[in-house]
């Protein structure tokens, strides 16, 4: 039986790269989105014509409804869930601490941290012995992303912490939990915080001197996935250029 992988926030970037790694790697996969119905059943396609099983299912991590419904759907028509990764994210608009507002703190914490514990719980509860989930997490957690979104560097920090205490806690029960460590990465993500040039102004900073692209944190993901990395759990897989 294949492995039944979910991937959160799988309709764009690092989401979209992976589900269509994973296909190749012979995952059935469940990738769910929030708006973009369109790209969605792009990459539903895109892992279709490898002759593996896919769902595209709309919806929101922060809503326990929603993860009940994603949980439920992918068990119910792909069988035993096997994987999890949680990678729906969001940032908000680049700027000084102290002009943080309310809102943006709450959507950051609760699509990057509320979300991801929620799913990792709903995973947890059905996965059999075997099973992995991978965090995507950002080189931001150790960099502190001052200037420009502390309070999501914050909630990676966070990340990390959920992926250690998780991989000790589950450990006895055969479940392995990681994360990757993304930095500076090629993805759209950089326009919704109102920057979109970000990747190409920031890449001297970067020891490699350009920044990554999706494919490149796909790749760790889906090895973290797979049995190659049956002894890796409560590891965080930094992929930032040397940053």
């Amino acid at each position: 039986m294949a492995p039944v992988t979910v991937v959160t926030g799988g309709s764009r970037g690092i989401g979209a790269a992976t589900v269509a790694q994973l296909a190749t790697a012979g995952h059935d996969v469940a990738l769910c989105y929030r708006r973009d119905e369109a790209a969605a059943h792009a990459v539903l396609r895109q892992l279709e014509a490898t002759g593996r099983r896919g769902l595209a299912i709309r919806a929101d991590t922060t809503d326990p409804d929603d993860v009940d419904r994603l949980f439920d759907t992918t068990g119910d028509q792909l069988g035993p869930i096997t994987g999890l990764v949680n990678n729906a994210g969001v940032t908000s608009p680049i700027g000084p601490f102290i002009d943080l507002t309310d809102d943006d703190l709450r959507q950051v914490v609760d699509v990057n941290l509320i979300g991801y514990i929620r799913c990792a719980q709903r995973a947890a509860r059905r996965m059999p012995p075997g099973s992995a989930i991978v965090n995507v997490s950002s080189a931001a957690a150790t960099l502190g992303a001052p200037d420009e979104y502390i309070h999501y560097a914050a909630v990676k920090a966070a990340t990390d912490a959920l992926t250690v205490g998780l991989a000790k806690e589950l450990g006895p029960r055969g479940i392995r939990v990681n994360a990757v460590s993304p930095g500076l990465i090629n993805t759209d993500i950089h326009a919704s915080s109102g920057m979109p040039d970000r990747p190409r102004r920031l890449a001297p900073q970067v020891p490699l001197g350009r920044p990554g692209e999706p494919d490149e944190v796909a790749a760790a993901i889906v090895w973290l996935l797979g049995p190659g990395a049956s002894y890796t759990s409560g590891a965080i897989i930094r992929i930032a250029g040397g940053r």
